[in-house]
């Protein structure tokens, strides 16, 4: 089973992004679980999507405690408490023009910064970066396949679609070669 963790602040997106991972994932044949937590009822404060995806049935019904993978839209937020969220080697994506020895990560969790902000510019998202942040975590993870989350965020995205999808896609070319540098 894959635990995911998706860290952001409200109004970035973080639950939009979990929920069409979560879809992505459905339409690839797998089972998912999906679930968010607010700190808050407002812009800014933490909000956390989790999601957990298997070939097979998922029972288990508790808070994910040491996910395998894990995607944060505000480096801000990267403290002691979310690192503990992730297991021993989890990977970890980061929203963040910063290079990866700029974060302090637990055990052997390894950080992937990828630049959603700048990719978001380039693709006339101004500030909207969950499409390219999703894209560079699924080239990350390995899956789901780029086609498919293109393909659930045209479908799913409130506006700018090809945009939307354009930045995804985008962000996986520039992660799938890390990320396997990373696992290598």
């Amino acid at each position: 089973m894959l635990e995911i963790v998706i860290l952001g602040r409200g109004g970035q997106g973080a639950q939009t992004a979990g929920n069409q991972l979560a879809q992505a994932f459905f339409d690839s044949g797998l089972y998912v679980q999906t679930f968010s937590t607010y700190g808050g009822a407002r812009r800014g404060t933490p909000v956390t999507s989790s999601l957990r995806v298997d070939a097979d049935p998922i029972r288990l019904r508790c808070n994910i405690t040491a996910a395998d993978a894990m995607l944060c839209f505000d480096a801000s937020l990267m403290d002691d408490a979310f690192y503990a969220q992730g297991s021993d080697e989890a990977l970890i994506v980061v929203n963040s023009a910063r290079p990866a020895e700029a974060f302090t990560p637990r055990a052997r969790q390894r950080v992937l910064p990828v630049d959603g902000r700048a990719i978001a510019a380039r693709n006339d998202m101004g500030k909207v970066v969950n499409s390219a942040l999703l894209g560079a975590f699924a080239a990350t993870l390995g899956r789901p396949g780029i086609d498919i989350l293109a393909q659930v965020i045209e479908t799913s995205a409130p506006a700018k679609k090809s945009q939307n999808v354009t930045a995804a896609r985008e962000a996986y070319g520039l992660m799938a070669p890390v990320a396997e540098e990373a696992t290598a």
